[in-house]
């Protein structure tokens, strides 16, 4: 893993991480840290996985908090589950520098009304 420095801590910036991601496995892309349990139900010191913006951004468009501490709190599950897998073999074929824009599910959407 690589880690980019884009301004001083004084700046307040974080470093950027360049490195593989867990879940759609593509190299040298811009890394965050994805709490497999989220944090407000209890995942502060669970395990968490390295996975690159896409990815993470995708996974909490399409499960709540909820569904992820109770059903996706693994990598494998995350990839074995037929809402991601769609993404995950598209995003794998995608350059490190695309730009993705991503929106919550139809279903979240519905469920937040």
């Amino acid at each position: 893993m690589l880690a980019i420095f884009l301004g001083g801590k004084a700046m307040g910036k974080k470093p950027i991480i360049l490195g593989d991601c867990e879940l759609c496995l593509r190299n040298n892309v811009e890394i965050t840290i994805h709490h497999l349990t989220p944090k407000e139900l209890g995942g502060t010191f669970l395990p968490t996985a390295k996975l690159c913006l896409p990815c993470h951004k995708q996974i909490h468009a399409l499960y709540t908090n909820e569904e992820l501490a109770a059903r996706m709190n693994t990598i494998e599950r995350l990839r074995d589950d037929e809402m991601i897998k769609k993404f995950v073999k598209w995003i794998q074929k995608q350059p490190a520098s695309k730009w993705i824009t991503v929106s919550k599910s139809k279903d979240r959407r519905q469920n937040k009304r």
